[in-house]
């Protein structure tokens, strides 16, 4: 399957940092915001762009691989969750997009609700797919163990995908990103969210359990 099908590639540089992006754009203009998908933790664009092959056949949508992953450029040191925020804030105003809808998943969900918080100008709507870190697994073993628990159900397709992610970034970066990811306490930042949010979550997911009487 070639996951490029139908996607244009586009770098703009942001900052001291060239970010490549995918996009595809509906035949007709339908007017309606642009949908931007935001990678995870130690991966890339790369198991997006069939998502954005997809939703560009209605809207403007589009996948971009942030500082040190994937096609882009590999900053000397890992960045942190500000550092990478404010990098794809960059992108989007260098991209010259009007407010988008940011479509976060795992870690990108962070990732977006820190730019919607910060940059609000940048961002119409948020969709949070698979929001991390559950503030009771902040931990390398607990986290481990909830993704030993969920990766059962992961399709083996994405296999090597992941695997080439992380060659691409390395795993001094990986590492520190996740790390990154457990430092960030995103459910202090989500009072302050103002643009309409939609989270999603599987039912079987075992990584963002749910919170409440029945979690």
């Amino acid at each position: 399957m070639n996951l490029d099908t139908g996607l244009e590639r586009l770098t703009v540089k942001v900052g001291d940092w060239p970010l490549t992006a995918w996009r595809r754009l509906p035949r007709e203009d339908t007017g309606t915001p642009p949908v931007v998908c935001v990678h995870g933790a130690g991966v890339s664009s790369r198991e997006l762009k069939p998502l954005v092959a997809v939703l560009g056949e209605h809207v403007p949508a589009w996948t971009v691989d942030l500082p040190g992953f994937g096609q882009s450029a590999k900053p000397p040191r890992p960045l942190d969750l500000t550092g990478l925020a404010d990098a794809l804030a960059g992108w989007l105003a260098a991209a010259g997009l009007p407010p988008a809808c940011l479509v976060g998943c795992s870690f990108g969900c962070q990732l977006a609700v820190d730019v919607a918080v910060r940059h609000p100008a940048r961002v119409h709507s948020l969709v949070l797919a698979g929001p991390t870190v559950d503030p009771r697994a902040r931990s390398w073993p607990r986290m481990i163990a909830r993704w030993m628990r969920n990766s059962v159900r992961e399709s083996p397709r994405m296999t090597p995908l992941n695997v080439a992610d992380y060659r691409d970034a390395g795993l001094r970066r990986v590492v520190a990103t996740f790390q990154v990811a457990m430092r960030d306490r995103v459910e202090d930042k989500l009072p302050h969210v103002t643009v309409p949010t939609l989270v999603v979550r599987g039912a079987y997911d075992r990584w963002s359990r749910r919170t409440g009487r029945n979690g």
